[in-house]
């Protein structure tokens, strides 16, 4: 081992583990018994004990309010991204600072870094005692999806467990630097993440030990929980029909359902069927036998929700089925038969299992681990942001400056300026999306660019930066290269995008991508017809006189149809077409072109002053 030891942690929905990288290859952490994982559960004593994993978990039904799971589902959301898991978690949710969610326990709140804080402290402890020294750095891994705001949650987790987070990794990219540390030849890999709560795709290409990300897609609310959920429905409607409809089910009750489903699931990945019995109380039982077929009837909706962003992902690395060369599964869901027969149809090959698929992210942690303390310098990482960011530019329009599938770390600029005279602030407004307007768009934080000097509109210049860093995390800075005024901040929105958010941020560009450019375009020929006559404005005030009769009536009457033009647009009912858009040019050229004889008289008064008395020598 180097002497910087870097251990690599794979902070997971349903397990989470840990392992470090050696000159022979990664080590998965194990306990005495030789097990790798540590249950993600957290249970709170009425003692103020705490325990944490396999003992956690044991004790879930009989301590349902106070037994904290799948937390990696709360991180970096908001109540209203939540409020479908409310009805089925069995401990309370109340509403935390900044709009942000916190778990009740007994009179205080915990927020989701402070839970995960306390698995990430677990993990360290048994890689402590396994390699009997202290470890304070470690590397991350978070879904491919997760937003920045789930990617700061899950950093402040490990400030709070006492670790120096010096990456955070792409739960599929570290999959991929597990299998393919050892591979010599070129290749391009997909990797099928299918974990407890969330679910990722990546397309990979390693070549000459170069990681390359070609596109990520995924859903950072589908995986094991749902599958789960599916079975939990199918029973309580039992429960319901054979005892009656008025049965509730409480915190209790639900925990244990929660364990029956995950362990029927479990059982159907290596068997047909699976038994199913729960005590009611006063000598009720309900009984039935679970199906491998019905299983999968049910989950199916799940599995090709999957296939759904696989295909997205090959649309977007621009590649078909057929160029990849393997199919790499990570997370224990994909252990089960349906998910491992759709994959291997779509990619018209048999996936890649050899690895195992609970233990294989942590490994590929821990390479990153390896490389960052210096034990592998033949292997780089290029990893890649999913979603596009750019700012406001006037009128509601979005100024792209990272498009999604950028490889990171990435730096982006572009030269802004102002609209009105004497303005002395730029209010900077950073979103998120692929849409082309603000509205369509996700706000990620906002920041003031103060103090420039008074100058025409159009003077400043104003150079916006965006940086993201090897972790996927997201600084903006503006700077007025003239007076040198700068500002900046580090984007830390209160909580993340929901699914749906997700989803349809990039299937909406698709399907609105014509109405989104020509609205964006409308935006852009109205701010260039404004400019236009404010600089008429301008030019009558200071050479009016100059023009003829007819000349003036010209240009009045074309900025009269100009000025109408801008009162009819002011707020479309919809988008308009290319064939108006090119009229609307066309109403801004003829202003222009009657403009023509103010501006060079304009000129021709600018010359005049600056030569006049002057000798051709001093020119």
């Amino acid at each position: 081992m180097a002497d910087e030891l870097i251990l690599g942690i794979d902070l997971g929905t349903t397990n989470s583990l840990g392992a470090y990288m050696t000159p022979g290859g990664p080590v998965v952490i194990r306990d005495a018994s030789g097990n790798s994982l540590v249950p993600s559960v957290v249970a709170f004593g009425t003692d103020g004990a705490v325990t944490v994993g396999s003992q956690a978990r044991t004790h879930a039904v009989e301590n349902p309010l106070s037994t904290v799971y799948s937390v990696k589902r709360l991180m970096g959301k908001g109540l209203a991204d939540i409020r479908e898991d409310l009805k089925f978690l069995p401990y309370a949710i109340d509403p935390g600072p900044n709009d942000t969610v916190a778990v009740r326990i007994g009179d205080g709140l915990m927020s989701p870094p402070q839970l995960s804080a306390i698995i990430l402290r677990e993990v360290r402890s048994r890689a402590e005692a396994a390699l009997g020294r202290p470890i304070v750095q470690a590397v991350i891994t978070v879904p491919a999806y997760f937003d920045d705001a789930q990617r700061q949650a899950t950093r402040d987790a490990g400030r709070i467990a006492g670790l120096n987070v010096r990456r955070i990794v792409n739960e599929p990219t570290a999959a991929a630097l597990a299998y393919g540390l050892d591979r010599k030849e070129d290749a391009t890999i997909a990797v099928y993440d299918l974990g407890g709560g969330t679910f990722d795709i990546s397309v990979l290409r390693v070549s000459g030990g170069v990681f390359q990300v070609l596109a990520t897609n995924g859903d950072t609310h589908l995986g094991g929980d749902d599958l789960d959920m599916e079975i939990i429905n199918l029973v309580t409607d039992g429960i319901r029909s054979q005892f009656g409809q008025e049965i509730t089910f409480p915190p209790a009750t639900r925990q244990a359902l929660r364990d029956l489903a995950e362990a029927a699931k479990i059982r159907l990945s290596t068997q047909q069927q699976a038994p199913i019995e729960i005590d009611m109380g006063d000598g009720r039982v309900y009984r039935r036998t679970l199906s491998r077929q019905e299983f999968e009837v049910r989950c199916g909706k799940w599995i090709n929700h999957t296939i759904e962003h696989c295909q997205m992902a090959m649309a977007d690395a621009r590649l078909t089925p057929g160029n990849i060369d393997q199919v790499v599964m990570v997370g224990g869901c994909t252990r089960i038969p349906m998910v491992l027969a759709r994959v291997g149809e779509f990619f018209g090959r048999t996936p890649y299992t050899a690895i195992n698929p609970d233990e294989v992210v942590a490994m590929g942690a821990a390479v990153q681990a390896g490389i960052l303390a210096g034990m592998s310098r033949d292997t780089l990482l290029l990893d890649v942001t999913p979603l596009s960011l750019g700012i406001e530019t006037l009128g509601g329009a979005v100024g792209k400056l990272i498009m999604r599938n950028s490889t990171v770390p990435c730096q982006a600029s572009e030269v802004f300026t102002t609209y009105v005279d004497g303005q002395t602030s730029v209010d900077i407004h950073v979103l998120q999306g692929e849409r082309e307007l603000v509205a369509d768009c996700r706000s990620l934080g906002k920041f003031q660019l103060r103090g420039l000097p008074p100058m025409p509109a159009g003077a400043p210049r104003i150079q916006v930066t965006f940086l993201i860093d090897a972790n996927g995390i997201l600084s903006v800075s503006a700077r007025e290269t003239r007076s040198g005024r700068e500002a900046s901040i580090q984007i830390t929105p209160s909580h993340g995008l929901n699914k749906d958010q997700i989803d349809g941020m990039v299937k909406d560009s698709y399907k609105f991508a014509r109405q989104d450019m020509n609205a964006h375009r409308l935006i852009d020929i109205r701010n260039e017809a404004g400019r236009i006559l404010t600089a008429i404005d301008k030019a009558l005030a200071d050479a009016g006189s100059i023009l003829s009769a007819d000349e003036r009536t010209l240009l009045d009457t074309a900025v009269a149809d100009l000025k109408g033009w801008l009162d009819r647009t002011s707020q479309p009912a919809q988008p308009p077409d290319d064939d108006q858009l090119d009229a609307f040019y066309q109403i801004i050229k003829a202003a222009n072109d009657a403009a023509t004889p103010l501006t060079q008289a304009q000129m021709d008064s600018v010359l005049d002053k600056t030569v006049k008395g002057r000798k051709l020598t001093e020119l």
